[in-house]
Formats: structure tokens, C-alpha cells, sequence
């Protein structure tokens, strides 16, 4: 199981009631569409990266390795967005994806 954000962690006990309301949220907007569990996660991830927000694409990146989601094909959104988010800034994304790839890659070894 991935390791959540202590941040978020603290929401959650702090905040049961919100915390609940957006889980539900999230899992009706999963169900409003057709596309398929990996296509779901591979959008969002792209929707992360050109939104810049680092949290949102390693929450992403956890959600997506969970998934089944291959590292390459983590790395291939990433290269997407080059074009629309120039290249500076799709290096950090990269890095951003790596951070997580390479952590649980490790954690995958240890096992």
C-alpha cells in the first residue's frame, strides 16, 4: 500500500467529514465515464503535469503504479506534455514521476 502525505494523512483526521465528501466525490467522478481504470489514471497524471502541482502528480504516480501502470508508460504523458508545457517545465515533471518510479521500484526489490 502506498504511503500517503502525512499533510493529507492529518486532513483526513482532522477533517472526517470533508475527507469523506471528497473520496465520494472522486469515486462518482471515476463512475460518470466510460474510459477504463488505466486510461482514467493516465489522464489524470496528465492533467497533474500540466497543472504543475507537484503533490498532484506524485499522488497520481502512486495511484498509477497501483494500477499496474509500467514506468514508461508513466514516462510517456510526461513526454506528451512537452509540446504543450514546453521543456523546462517537463523535465520536472519527469522528475517528479521519477521521484516515485524510483521509490517504489526499490521498495518492489526489496520484496
Amino acid at each position: 500500500m502506498a504511503t500517503l502525505p502525512q499533510h493529507f494523512v492529518d486532513f483526513t483526521e482532522d477533517y472526517p467529514d470533508l475527507a469523506k465528501t471528497y473520496e465520494v466525490f472522486g469515486r462518482e467522478c471515476h463512475a460518470a465515464g466510460p474510459l477504463d481504470k488505466k486510461t482514467r489514471a493516465m489522464v489524470k497524471l496528465g492533467i497533474a503535469i500540466g497543472s504543475r502541482q507537484e503533490g498532484a502528480v506524485h499522488a497520481q504516480v502512486r495511484k498509477a503504479v497501483e494500477a499496474g501502470i509500467r514506468p514508461e508508460e508513466l514516462q510517456h504523458v510526461a513526454f506528451l506534455a512537452m509540446p504543450m508545457i514546453r521543456f523546462p517545465a517537463a523535465m520536472a515533471e519527469l522528475s517528479w514521476i521519477d521521484d516515485l518510479v524510483q521509490t517504489r521500484m526499490k521498495a518492489v526489490r526489496k520484496k
